[in-house]
């Protein structure tokens, strides 16, 4: 099978859906020579499949593609089955327990790849980005919700069913819901006191509600807290003791060789600095604790990503015809 000569990645969002189309060539580094966004139809499926079509075929037009020159790979929020392309996806409604991937291969006629958004920005870091070459690396994401995704030695590990990195729907430790009063959110998955409901972007808002303030943006504590505002700081410092106790359980669980913030909380400076001493605490005496970095690609990773994971879908599909064994819960980037 001849290779493709780009690599379309889309990052679908609650949002937005951005495409990006990389060089697909083996010294080419990914380099991006197209990017469009457009708002995401969010409760609306054959207007969410139309919009993914018209990207696609729009960036063909633009670059003097087509299916037989492209493969392309998506990120989306949510719990996503490798084969089927089945997920659950809180963020974007209308794609919830519906496969995807059926009705894009037929309408592109290309190979396409579906994949976790999360898992999709630790891919990106560990291939040229921060946790290139570092052996293990969970890349983390803050922002309106919490979720990760784990690479080893360049290889995502997605699980049995797609969910290696759900790490936001883990639940917070009782202990520190009674060290600050807090009570037990709900949570879109439907169960209560998931970390994400409290560590997040959104779970930093409610952490200053829930201390008397009026649910600020971490921008605007950011400025507060420079400015002297005590609640601020307080609301920092508790963030800082949850988070870092979650983050010790994945130290615990995956023993990685790097950890990744990505996400609107990824550019807290103080995060970089504060959480090895958060983390150490509620870790086995001796435990050291991983380099915590901040991402080479920001807000694009998720895209690049899921470019990578177009890799992924051309050597399935050349391994098939190849009569060799294409997909496994581990899997070649």
């Amino acid at each position: 099978m001849r290779a493709p000569d780009l690599l379309y990645g889309i990052d679908l969002g609650g949002t937005k859906i951005e495409l990006v189309a990389c060089e697909a060539g083996p010294h080419a580094g990914l380099a991006v020579r197209y990017r469009q966004r457009v708002p995401t139809p969010a409760n609306d499926h054959d207007a969410l499949v139309e919009a993914l079509v018209d990207l696609v075929r729009g960036a063909d037009a633009e670059l003097g593609a087509n299916a037989a020159t492209t493969s392309l790979g998506i990120g989306v929020p949510g719990i996503v089955d490798a084969a089927s392309g089945a997920h659950l996806c809180a963020n974007v409604p209308c794609l919830t327990g519906r496969e995807l991937l059926p009705v894009l291969r037929t309408r592109l006629a290309r190979p396409v790849a579906l994949g976790n958004d999360c898992q999709c920005f630790a891919l990106s870091e560990a291939h040229g980005g921060v946790a290139d070459g570092k052996g293990s690396a969970f890349g983390l994401i803050l922002g309106t919700g919490a979720g990760a995704g784990y690479v080893i030695d360049g290889r995502l590990v997605r699980g049995l069913h797609g969910a290696a990195g759900e790490w936001g729907h883990w639940p917070l430790d009782p202990a520190l819901l009674r060290r600050y009063g807090l009570p037990l959110l709900p949570c879109p998955c439907g169960r209560a006191a998931c970390l994400e409901s409290y560590v997040s972007g959104t779970g930093l808002r409610r952490l200053h509600a829930h201390f008397g303030g009026g649910g600020d943006s971490a921008e605007r504590l950011t400025e507060r807290r420079a400015a002297g505002d005590p609640l601020a700081g307080r609301v920092f410092d508790a963030h800082l003791d949850l988070l870092g106790a979650a983050l010790a359980h994945i130290v615990l669980a995956y023993d990685p060789h790097v950890i990744v913030l990505g996400g609107g909380l990824s550019r807290l400076e103080h995060l970089y600095a504060g959480l090895p001493g958060a983390i150490r605490p509620h870790l086995i005496p001796g435990l050291g604790v991983p380099p915590i970095l901040p991402p080479a690609f920001g807000d694009a990773g998720g895209a690049r990503g899921a470019a990578l994971l177009a890799r992924q879908a051309f050597s399935s599909l050349a391994a098939t015809a190849a009569h060799q064994p294409a997909f496994s819960s581990f899997q070649e980037p």
